[in-house]
């Protein structure tokens, strides 16, 4: 086994290294640093072909050569992390950069946090076995994919090796390696879910309509007086001991109907499943990145109550811009005993609208991280791949339309309808045609999908205190989502993927972002919001490391600001320039 891409698989465009666990988690940490907290502080400098960074609390000078530069501030990094050490450059591991980290971020803060350091090595553990292959799940290497289009999108959906590049521990889960490979998309990994009949007094469910509950029912045939809920393996490997359950289970409300029916493919979230057909969206009592990934009370019902208010909301943006869709999320289906939360949280799932619903014929869906993804990985999603031996020209139409696809809705959603879309790069699918060019985005995940209270306080006037509270933002945090998943999470991030094969075109990549939002900006009558982004104020990016740092749950995540590239008199500097790819 090894922990590396071989150079033969590495794109020509990020160079010839190979790509290593050991340095894919380096620097995947000194994004943060540089992002959070370096970069903020003004400890960081370009030369010489290298980023230098410093810890002035530790009182560590770090240095890392540079492939590229970014007018973002989103370097790309390539070989071993250095540190200054009597005057000469000496290699720092991942596990002693994190503890450098570590040391920084106790002293700036004054706050411990001792399961930091577990969590760094967790995701560590987990870029090795997504290195090291699939074979272990006995799945079959998903990166054959023959040409079918649902093969296609269930790779890209499993092809994130390193998972998000600003996050500290991007591939942490809770529990061992062992427990939780076997569900691993990265892993390639398919499964049957786990069935239990319940009783019908003890099914707590919602749906928007009648057949909304369908993609549940029909896996499997029940007794009858029960309803069927599948269940992720993994939870129910976790919850099976629940006292409650076991009593359950014993008076027959209950019956255990063991593993069938067809297998399911984990997508990129983990605990989202896809049978081809419909989305199944589980909870797992696993802390993955920052969170435990269960349905709370509210979402279950939130997802359902959206789905409601969205209507109107989705058929007005389909039709403004037909290469636009949201996914809805029809109904939810769980276990209610008596009010016991755990249960009731615990085997919650809720039902989301399958890829054939939205998606255009002959269209091919691929995730959007997948397409934006910094390294070669299996099953082709990549936008080098898609751009295939074109040129730059051939480039920068495929970015226009692009552009023309993503941007409209998610600004009309928010000035039109008070609608907070959330669309960073796991949850947008776009559809492709045969030659590789965008033709669609489908929006899917309703949890990260707010309300502003002014536009919507009738219709959450009609929800419990509990359900609406956790639908809305206010208009500032509101407006930090719509940025940062829009700009700095998704488009830049997509925008990268371009450079990396065209650096010189970086500054014209970004001049067409601004010519897209100055249009939008006509189109919704000037918004003061709106006018401020292009004119180039600090983007808001969220601040993952000291997120994690403080223990917090992402919806109460914060924002570092970080210089942004939509100035129209710095693009024009950036334009003159040597090679804005390249390293000054």
């Amino acid at each position: 086994m090894t922990t590396s891409i071989s150079p033969s698989d590495t794109d020509p465009n990020i160079g010839t290294d190979t790509v290593r666990a050991d340095h894919i988690v380096a620097h995947t940490l000194l994004n943060c640093l540089l992002r959070e907290v370096s970069g903020p502080e003004h400890q960081t400098v370009v030369a010489d072909g290298h980023l230098r960074l410093r810890l002035p609390r530790c009182g560590v000078l770090l240095r890392v050569a540079l492939r590229r530069t970014s007018l973002i501030g989103a370097h790309r990094f390539t070989g071993p992390v250095t540190e200054e050490r009597d005057g000469a450059w000496a290699e720092v591991s991942w596990r002693t950069l994190a503890e450098y980290i570590h040391r920084e971020l106790r002293l700036r803060t004054g706050v411990r946090n001792d399961e930091f350091l577990e969590q760094v090595a967790s995701s560590h553990a987990g870029v090795t076995v997504a290195l090291e292959g699939r074979e272990c799940t006995g799945a079959a290497p998903h990166h054959h994919t023959d040409g079918d289009p649902h093969l296609t999108y269930l790779a890209s959906e499993q092809s994130l090796l390193f998972g998000h590049r600003f996050h500290p521990t991007p591939k942490a889960r809770s529990g061992s390696a062992d427990s939780w490979v076997r569900f691993a998309p990265e892993t390639g990994a398919r499964f049957p879910l786990h069935h239990l009949a319940v009783r019908r007094a003890h099914v707590r469910e919602e749906a928007v309509s009648a057949g909304a509950l369908a993609p549940l029912d029909r896996q499997r045939p029940v007794p009858d007086g029960y309803r069927l809920l599948p269940v992720h393996p993994w939870q129910y490997a976790m919850l099976r001991d629940h006292p409650a359950l076991r009593t359950a289970v014993a008076r027959g409300d209950v019956l255990d109907l063991g593993p069938g029916g067809p297998d399911f493919a984990p997508t990129a979230s983990v605990r989202t499943l896809y049978d081809g057909r419909d989305f199944l969206k589980f909870s797992l009592n696993v802390r993955i990145t920052n969170c435990l990934r269960k349905n709370a009370e509210y979402e279950l019902a939130g997802a359902v109550a959206l789905t409601r208010l969205l209507e109107p909301v989705a058929a007005d943006l389909a039709a403004r811009f037909p290469g636009a869709a949201l996914l809805r999320e029809p109904a939810y289906r769980t276990l209610d005993l008596g009010g016991e939360l755990e249960l009731i949280e615990g085997f919650g799932v809720i039902v989301r609208e399958g890829l054939a619903t939205r998606l255009r014929p002959g269209l091919t869906g691929l995730l959007a991280a997948a397409v934006a993804d910094e390294y070669p990985a299996p099953g082709g999603a990549r936008v080098a791949q898609l751009l295939g031996d074109t040129g730059p020209g051939h480039a920068l139409a495929w970015w226009e339309a692009y552009l023309a696809l993503l941007v409209p809705p998610v600004l009309a959603a928010y000035f039109d309808h008070g609608v907070v879309l959330e669309p960073h790069l796991q949850n947008v699918v776009v559809g492709v045609d045969h030659s590789g060019v965008p033709r669609q985005v489908l929006f899917r995940d309703l949890e990260g999908t707010k309300l502003l209270p002014e536009h919507h306080a009738a219709a959450l006037a009609t929800l419990p205190p509990a359900l609406a509270g956790p639908m809305t933002y206010d208009r500032e945090r509101g407006w930090d989502r719509v940025v940062y998943c829009l700009l700095v999470n998704h488009l830049a991030e997509m925008l990268a993927a371009l450079a990396d094969r065209h650096p010189h075109l970086e500054p014209e990549l970004w001049s067409a972002v601004r010519r897209v939002l100055d249009e939008r900006g006509a189109a919704h009558d000037d918004p003061p919001a709106l006018r401020a982004l292009t004119a180039g104020v600090p983007l808001p990016a969220k601040a993952n490391l000291l997120t994690r740092w403080a223990r917090k749950a992402d919806r109460h995540a914060g924002y570092v600001r970080i210089a942004s590239p939509l100035a129209s008199d710095l693009l024009s500097e950036a334009a003159c320039v040597v090679a804005p790819g390249s390293v000054q």
